[in-house]
């Protein structure tokens, strides 16, 4: 699929007042425009009152190249889904793992050849990659062209690591642990750093940027891996003000408005969240002490550039437009308040898969939408899993059946598995594709 030519969109180099900008349709939706008159500079109150200039100066044209690092438990489902919807609406080519898997071989190294369709042959000819992976930017770079913007989402270690305890409570770290203060109380009675699902349990986040999570934690260490860091992602987010974090991607990617809209999606029922005391978030931030430190030095950066590229003010009336907008949305989308148990989701298509412990919600959507508007409802609502094959397939349409003369059916012979042949199968599968979640 060949993306198509965006129109360039107009910024403005400093706040304005929403009232006076009006919207315009275009290929990628709404976009905010200036009435006839006005397209130069318009005349507005600024904040004491005073009448002020406002020049669009910068002029923008939206990001179709993308790399996103899926961090685990860090609202990255819901990024996903955004992107997701941007390059369906927008013909983009998607690196999808090979043969329509959801994860492009973790845990194991982004290698370009995971991708479905690559050819070291072709110059890099997808648009957005954002699968799960483990970073390794040489490999990433055979994939995208080398205007595409890399950005990523973090999540303090503390709650991250919570909600790994519940959502992985079947891999080989925890599932001993009777809880998680028993399990930080002795950790090493039950975390194997050989183990090959132990990534899950200490470090997730700097073991899913690539680097070791059982390295030593060291100054000079930290320091190299926060500069890797920042020499590789144009952005990194914070899931923790996960609106703000939207307006500045949506800044940064030179998007509209809707664009960057979402429900919250693979979130879990407040039942099986875990109030955490003071002394056990202690131990999660020395345990995960990585992750700790990219953490907060990311969510420095990210309020330095919101002041910088942004100011506070302008932040605040964008999410405030943002936040009306997903209540516009979900007023004509949403059946009910909002989200709903697993068993309460009528249409088992949006009905997200139960992992672990963790009892993941979605939604029902309104009966009696007109076709233009179910749509676009449903794609605000459809689980990453379903919503990845159904563009799988699009991107690469299954072969129509050939014709060739039926043999008769022979029935197999009846092989009784040995306990080594299904340990071995086991073991293969999860070389190739890692954990499904």
């Amino acid at each position: 699929m060949a993306a198509e030519e965006l129109p360039s969109l107009r910024a403005p180099s400093l706040p304005y007042p929403i009232e006076l900008i009006t919207s315009s349709p275009t290929p990628i939706g709404l976009v905010a425009t200036l009435p006839a008159a006005g397209r130069r500079n318009v005349m507005a109150l600024g904040d004491d009152g005073q009448v002020e200039d406002v020049f669009f100066q910068k002029v923008c044209k939206p990001k179709t190249n993308i790399v996103f690092l899926k961090v685990h438990k860090s609202a990255s489902s819901t990024v996903m889904n955004i992107l997701f919807r941007f390059g369906e609406m927008h013909n983009l080519t998607f690196a999808f793992p090979l043969r329509g898997g959801h994860q492009l071989f973790y845990p194991h190294h982004f290698m370009a050849r995971f991708v479905q369709g690559f050819s070291p042959r072709k110059p890099p000819q997808f648009n957005i990659l954002c699968h799960h992976m483990r970073f390794l930017r040489p490999e990433v770079q055979k994939v995208v062209p080398s205007t595409a913007i890399y950005f990523s989402i973090l999540r303090n270690p503390v709650q991250l690591m919570e909600s790994s305890f519940v959502y992985y409570k079947g891999t080989s770290a925890f599932s001993r642990a009777r809880s998680l203060e028993e399990f930080l109380s002795q950790p090493y009675r039950f975390y194997n750093p050989k183990a090959g699902d132990s990534h899950y349990a200490k470090n997730l986040m700097t073991f899913d940027f690539g680097f070791n999570p059982d390295a030593e934690v060291t100054a000079k260490r930290v320091n190299l891996m926060l500069k890797a860091i920042e020499a590789s992602f144009d952005l990194l987010l914070i899931s923790e003000y996960f609106d703000e974090s939207m307006v500045l991607l949506k800044e940064t990617l030179c998007w509209d408005l809707d664009s960057v809209v979402s429900f919250p999606l693979n979130s879990r029922d407040s039942s099986t969240r875990s109030p955490l005391s003071s002394i056990t978030a202690e131990k999660i931030k020395a345990w995960n002490r990585l992750d700790w430190e990219i953490y907060i030095h990311f969510n420095r950066t990210f309020w330095e550039r919101i002041e910088r590229d942004i100011g506070r003010e302008r932040m605040w009336r964008e999410v405030r437009a943002l936040r009306q907008r997903q209540t516009e949305l979900a007023r004509t989308c949403l059946q009910g308040t909002g989200s709903v148990g697993p068993k309460d989701i009528k249409d088992s298509s949006l009905r997200p898969l139960q992992y672990g412990n963790a009892r993941i919600l979605g939604y029902n959507l309104k009966q009696g939408l007109d076709e233009a508007t179910e749509r676009m409802c449903r794609r605000l609502v459809t689980p990453e899993l379903q919503y990845s094959t159904a563009l799988y397939k699009k991107q690469f349409p299954p072969s129509p059946p050939q014709n060739t003369p039926q043999r008769p059916l022979q029935k197999p012979p009846q092989l009784a598995p040995s306990l080594q042949g299904m340990q071995q199968g086991k073991a293969m599968r999860y070389r190739l594709e890692g954990t499904r979640h």
